[in-house]
């Protein structure tokens, strides 16, 4: 028998400031499922490094920087998640705990991960390691986006350039992915078929797992939606595209309200918020 995706998807994830994020519940459920999800991203991003196939686009700049730097591939992704971080400041982007989190946690466990993982010669054995990154890579995406503890540094950038700047979400991010692709790529980062495959599977695997590991808040308000529809029923044109535009067309206006000048700082969960859909894992 079919199951009921309409019933399966269903999912709500809350606006939360930090200190909501912190008091709203099931704390030791959530802490407990960060802790878990941003490790497996560690591990999946080791994986995918170690088949030699290719990265997505941040870790394509994270891998081209650490072939210049005395340091290794964790360091380089803590490096770099807290300049992203800094940048938080001029659009008024609150973190929260997940998101600090992210920062520290992920690199360490991909340092971890390569020290224990060695790179297989077959290529058979290489496939197996990029398609099972890739997909762990969703799975612990889902996970810690949905303990509700704020997004990573790099989806909070894009997100905060939408609010700002007021340009679509695709606008934005796929100007940033390139960027930083082209760049990691011109310093020796790896592109290949995992950078293709992560491009395409990424959003559909988040899309499964998302709503099974949404945890519940009580009494906290969410934007409740169906995973992979557009209001018309249709999948949105790729991974949290199509609800980050939604968002923007119609929540920001909440975000904006009162003016450039005026407009309260973006909390944590205005990213999240967001993530209401077919979502893509922030990108560590």
């Amino acid at each position: 028998m079919q199951p009921n995706l309409g019933t399966m998807t269903r999912t709500s994830l809350a606006s939360l400031t930090p200190r909501q994020q912190l008091r709203a519940g099931r704390t030791t459920r959530r802490l407990v499922q960060l802790a878990v999800g941003l490790t497996l991203y560690g591990v999946s991003m080791g994986m995918m490094v170690r088949s030699g196939l290719g990265l997505d686009p941040w870790d394509v700049f994270h891998y081209g920087i650490a072939q210049h730097l005395p340091v290794s591939f964790g360091t380089v992704t803590i490096i770099v998640g807290v300049a992203v971080l800094l940048l938080w400041i001029p659009l008024r982007q609150w973190p929260g705990l997940g998101t600090v989190a992210n920062v520290v946690v992920i690199g360490l466990a991909t340092d971890a991960t390569l020290a224990l993982l060695e790179a297989p010669d077959a290529m058979v054995l290489r496939v197996v390691l990029l398609v099972g990154g890739i997909v762990l890579n969703g799975l612990a995406g889902a996970l810690y986006i949905g303990s509700q503890f704020g997004p990573g540094p790099r989806d909070g950038l894009m997100t905060g350039l939408v609010r700002r700047t007021g340009r679509s979400f695709r606008l934005v991010r796929t100007s940033i992915e390139v960027t930083v692709l082209v760049v990691g790529w011109l310093l020796g980062g790896v592109v290949g078929l995992g950078t293709v495959l992560y491009a395409v599977l990424i959003g559909p695997v988040v899309q499964v797992f998302l709503p099974i590991f949404t945890v519940p808040l009580d009494g906290v308000a969410g934007v409740a939606g169906v995973a992979g529809l557009t209001a018309a029923g249709n999948p949105p044109a790729s991974g949290v595209e199509g609800q980050h535009e939604r968002q923007h067309a119609g929540g920001t206006r909440t975000a904006q309200g009162g003016g450039r000048d005026g407009e309260r700082p973006a909390r944590a969960g205005d990213v999240v918020d967001q993530q209401d859909g077919s979502v893509e894992p922030a990108q560590a």
